[in-house]
């Protein structure tokens, strides 16, 4: 018998079909119950919805009987489980700890993947509350699949150890091939509105100075000062002189022919579109050249653009440049100083890069994700990706593609 004030977890299984969850929370109504909670998920056309009701209208067990008979009729299974006062006073206390979101990404999930980092929230202690996939639905002919695919935890609790977690995380990644997001889930998290790129291997999938440098017969020279600077051995100014000096004498007109052909990372032009579309706020902050910043602004409008300036001459490059240098410590200036005028707080900003000299500006954003890094850059950086394409960056904003596809 249903005592008054009773309160009654339900459980509803079976087949999905239009209605099931308006036919039997009207039997709720009808008998003035409370609902303290909800939840329903749908995977390959199998519901599985949870209400946690109240009874208030009096002592009556007919609301179980009607349910039950209501159940049979739409051919799904429902179980019932009281929960005593004190469950689910101590369960409403929960609610004041921490929040996560893990996302998991990559070309395919796996079951390894997701063990993985299923074993690693319960070694820390903390509880898995909710799972959704972020991607399209998978085909199984493998010609047909989506190159990419997501899955997103949220996870209540306080690590024990949040330092060791972040390296398990990176060690697992890097043995199964799947990049992975841990985020504290703020309401900072949920409205992002300014992100800053870098541009030489990250918006574009070549480092410009290497291509003027081969125009220049000096290919090889500035290849290996080039690398060097992205590991974080040489100091990036000093590599930015040597190289520029280097290319004294090209001719101006080879940076239009090097621009027209810049290879697009993968992933750039759907990202910039959504981006857009959500109304983001957008900035190149590179340490490569404005010309060819300028000639992705036009292409993608993008609002805000950062770089160097070589000086030209007679229509050649005098191998050196005019200003100062983009480095490092500027990038994290100019993140801050948008940042101000555009009225968003630093904890609403996003920065990605692959080099060294991104990590400033990567560690103080509000998410800061290093971009198929350096191992010495994805180690130092909270977040990285690794194995898709620069638009994996809105999986890790929480973005679905079923709402995504609606903008494109």
């Amino acid at each position: 018998m249903l005592q008054k004030n009773e309160i009654i977890f339900m459980n509803i299984s079976g087949t999905d079909r239009p209605g099931v969850t308006a036919v039997l929370t009207e039997i709720l109504a009808k008998r003035n119950a409370v609902i303290l909670d909800i939840g329903q998920s749908d995977i390959h056309n199998n519901l599985s919805l949870g209400i946690l009701f109240q009874s208030t209208d009096g002592d009556s067990g007919d609301i179980l009987k009607e349910l039950l008979f209501k159940s049979y009729e739409l051919d799904v299974a429902i179980r019932f489980n009281p929960i005593s006062e004190e469950a689910y006073s101590e369960w409403v206390g929960m609610q004041g700890k921490n929040r996560y979101i893990i996302t998991i990404l990559g070309r395919k999930l796996t079951a390894k993947q997701i063990a993985g980092v299923s074993r690693i929230v319960a070694d820390q202690g903390m509880n898995i509350d909710d799972i959704r996939r972020l991607t399209g639905r998978i085909p199984l002919d493998e010609n047909e699949r989506t190159p990419k695919a997501s899955v997103e935890f949220s996870v209540r609790g306080t690590p024990k150890d949040k330092k060791q977690m972040q390296l398990a995380f990176l060690e697992l990644s890097s043995g199964l091939e799947v990049d992975i997001s841990f985020q504290e889930d703020s309401m900072y998290r949920r409205m992002r509105r300014l992100i800053c790129f870098d541009m030489d291997s990250t918006l574009i999938n070549t480092e410009v100075i290497d291509e003027l440098a081969e125009r220049a017969g000096v290919g090889e020279k500035v290849r290996a000062i080039t690398e060097s600077a992205m590991r974080g051995e040489i100091d990036f100014a000093e590599s930015f002189r040597e190289r520029c000096a280097l290319l004294k004498g090209l001719d101006v007109s080879i940076l239009q022919q090097i621009a027209e052909s810049l290879p697009i990372t993968e992933g750039v032009d759907r990202l910039m579109h959504i981006l857009k579309k959500v109304g983001f706020k957008i900035a190149i902050l590179s340490g490569g050249f404005t010309y060819f910043g300028n000639y992705l602004k036009q292409k993608y409008a993008i609002d805000y653009v950062y770089a160097n300036e070589l000086e030209v001459v007679d229509g050649k490059l005098t191998g050196h440049y005019i200003g100062d240098i983009v480095d490092g410590k500027r990038k994290a200036e100019l993140l801050r100083l948008i940042a101000q005028v555009e009225n968003v707080d630093i904890r609403q900003t996003v920065a990605v890069g692959d080099g060294a000299n991104d990590l400033p500006m990567i560690s103080i954003a509000g998410l800061g994700i290093a971009f198929h890094a350096k191992p010495k850059v994805k180690a130092t950086a909270k977040q990285s990706i690794s194995t898709i394409g620069l638009d994996g960056i809105l999986y890790f904003l929480g973005y679905k593609d079923s709402y995504m596809d609606e903008q494109l």
